[in-house]
Order: structure tokens, then sequence, then C-alpha cells
């Protein structure tokens, strides 16, 4: 890299400034069509805003507008998020604007800030809320290739993000297709050949009336009282994280479950001692994970087999059938993401705040419950997409380590793009 520079970012610049924000009292200072880039507006490219400005808001506050191809830097409370202005467009104040002279491409700015992401917010200062203000960042220095391999890493760098994204709208069409098909076998469910029974209006006589619905007349509505022999939940061990440790009896947490299955990258583990002394909470497999209290109320899955010895924390309650079988913790936990479980939850904290759920409350929770074999093939249906979805996913956390191994790579010059595209 003998032909790279090292310069301030501040001379690679013709302007940055931080945005503003008129006052709300006037609302003629909004709702004019100038997009308004708040911080969840942020994304590689920014086309449009979910707020506008008036020309009377921009002008009575300190934003001012950018003109495309704009490099937008969030510097305020969430620091390193960064995008590109696809049309012109103001942002609110902590999110910056950078616009690039002839000596840095814009494309390849957008990718070396994405790179030092953790560097600002080392280097963010104030007590309340931490920023990087803009004289700060011009004193950023960076190593800056040619602008003709500027561009050629910047070109290699988007065939990754197209694909991540493309990724990404898979991932999000598998899932609005599982949620239609939870929406359809929940409550139609499927006829002897797998199919889909007639909506109830179609074929009144397939259906029974319960609690101002329709279900399959073959099917019963059951409470997890009913269902099971054992609710409840742990707590956490004397001494709190101190006596985690990287191997021994898995202790499961709330942050371990979620809709998509057992998350294990952040598991922790307790030493068989203080296992015994809380057998009263281990967990087997089959037994259904369901998070109790806090933000993630509701989130649940199965506890699969193959792990194990393990426990639970006081956030995760255990539900156990006194027969566990795969299909039936299966069909259950899918109940119970889905709408109708998440509903009962909602009702049951009033306001939508889902502070908590005790034991009672969820074993009188309501279950549609159709005869063993239809409760087979519906976990066998939902079970296919998700797997689509797992694939997915996989797919979507190998293109990321791809990418972050190129910019590791490209934008220290430790691989030359031309390398890259021999």
């Amino acid at each position: 890299m003998h032909d790279w520079q090292q310069i301030l970012l501040g001379d690679l610049l013709l302007d940055i400034a931080d945005g503003g924000t008129p006052s709300r009292l006037d609302p003629n200072n909004f709702n004019g069509g100038i997009p308004w880039v708040v911080i969840d507006d942020i994304k590689h490219e920014i086309w449009e805003t979910k707020e506008t400005l008036s020309k009377k808001g921009l002008s009575s506050s300190s934003a001012k507008l950018w003109p495309v191809d704009t490099v937008i830097l969030s510097t305020g409370a969430t620091i390193g998020e960064v995008g590109i202005a696809k049309v012109p467009l103001a942002t609110k104040q902590g999110i910056s604007g950078l616009v690039c002279n002839q000596r840095i491409n814009h494309r390849f700015l957008y990718y070396k800030l994405q790179s030092l992401k953790n560097y600002l917010n080392s280097i963010a200062q104030g007590s309340t809320i931490r920023e990087v203000r803009p004289p700060i960042i011009k004193r950023i220095e960076i190593d800056l290739p040619t602008i003709q391999e500027q561009i050629g890493i910047a070109e290699v760098l988007e065939v990754v993000d197209d694909a991540i994204e493309q990724t990404e709208a898979l991932i999000r069409k598998y899932q609005r297709i599982k949620q239609g098909l939870m929406q359809d076998l929940f409550t139609r469910g499927v006829d002897e050949n797998g199919e889909l029974r007639p909506k109830a209006e179609l074929a009144p006589l397939l259906y029974r009336h319960n609690n101002d619905q329709w279900i399959p007349k073959e099917w019963t509505i059951k409470t997890i009282d009913n269902l099971s022999i054992y609710v409840g939940s742990g707590i956490t061990p004397k001494g709190g994280s101190e006596v985690y440790g990287s191997e021994g009896v898995m202790f499961v947490r709330s942050q371990n479950v979620t809709f998509e299955g057992l998350l294990l990258n952040d598991v922790v583990y307790i030493d068989d001692k203080i296992h015994r002394s809380m057998c009263r909470s281990a967990i087997f497999p089959y037994d259904i994970l369901i998070n109790i209290t806090g933000a993630s109320i509701g989130r649940c899955c199965v506890f699969p087999d193959g792990l194990g010895k393990a426990n639970v924390n006081q956030h995760v309650c255990a539900i156990r059938f006194a027969s566990p079988d795969y299909y039936d913790a299966s069909y259950l936990s899918y109940v119970l993401s889905s709408w109708i479980g998440q509903s009962q939850i909602d009702k049951l904290n009033a306001g939508g705040n889902r502070q908590g759920l005790n034991y009672q409350q969820l074993r009188s929770f309501q279950i549609p419950w159709p005869e063993k074999n239809e409760r087979k093939i519906i976990v066998d249906i939902l079970k296919r997409n998700d797997e689509l979805i797992t694939i997915e996913k996989n797919n979507l956390i190998k293109l990321v380590s791809l990418k972050q191994g190129l910019m590791q790579d490209m934008l220290t010059g430790k691989v030359r793009v031309n390398a890259l595209l021999e």
C-alpha cells in the first residue's frame, strides 16, 4: 500500500455539520416534503424518511439541506450508523452530513466509516449523552488509496451488501409466510390429506363456534393446565453471574429463549452442586420454555433433546407434558408464539406493557387442540418453513462474516482490489 496516503478526514470534505430539530410546538415546521433523517431512517441508501420538514422548519432550525450522495453519520445517542443520501435531505441533531471532495469517493467513505464504528464510540465525549462532534471527526486520520481503487473497493463491498439485502428480504418473506400459515393452520387446520380445510363461511358444517370464533368441529379447547403436569421457573443462584462458568450444567436465561429456537451463543453454565440445589427447576427435553417477565415476555421455544442437564432462572418458565413429545411440544410452542398465545399475554397485561405472567395465568391459557395426527401435520408444515428461514439466516451470517473480512483486508490495503477481481 505504498501508494496510499495517510490524511485527515477533514481534508477530504467540502462540508461537515450536525443536524437540527425545529420546534414541535409549531406544526407548520413539519410535513412539508423535505426528508428529515432520524436514527431509524439510516440505511445504506436513504431515499425517504418517516418525517419531513417544511421550508419554515428547515430555516428555523440548525438543520441544513444536504445534497445527493452526502454521507449521513449518526454521531449522537447511537454512534456509527451510516448511510448515503439518495435525495436532498436534512437530519436531526446528532446526525451529521459529510460532503466529499474530489479526493474521496462517497461510497468508499461509507464503508470506511462503517469500519470505524467501534473507534468512533471509543472517542465519543459527554457524560449524559456521548457524542462525536464534527471537529473531532475532521481530525480522524485515514489511509486513502487512489480514487480508482476506492471505487473498486466500494464496488466489491456493494456486491456483498446486495447479497445481504437479498438474503434479509428472503428471511422477511419466509417470516411473513409463517405468520400466514399459522393464521390458517390454527383456525382451519388440515384434513386427512394434509390440505387446509375450506374456510368456515364456505363449509360451515366443518366447524363449530367457540368464544366468538369458529374452530374445526373435531378440535377441542384445552388449557395449559389440562395439558401439563408442571409449570414453573427457577431462580438466579446465589452469587449471580459470578458463579456462571463455561462448562457444567446449562443454565438457560431469557436471552437464550427466542421464537426461532434456543440461542446457545450466549449460554452460561452452573456447577452440578448448584444444579442439585435447584433440582425443582431442572428442565428436560421437550419442555416448552417461555419468558414470563421483562421486555421479552412471551418469547418461547422447545428445549431440544441432546443438550444434557439444564436449569432455568426466574425469568423463564418451563411447561412439561406428562409424556414429553417432540410434536406436542412443538405444536404448543407454535401456538404460544402465534397471535393466539401473544394476544392472551396482552389481555393479561393491561395497557400493553407486558410486565409479567404468573403460573396461574399461564395455566389458564386456552389452546386449540386437534387430534394427534393433525397436530403432527401442522408442525411439519411449519417446520419446513422454519428450515427455510434457518438456511437463509445461516447464509446471512456467512455473508456478514465475508463482508467484515473483506472490509478488514481491503480498507487497510492488506488485500488489493485488483487481486480480488483477477
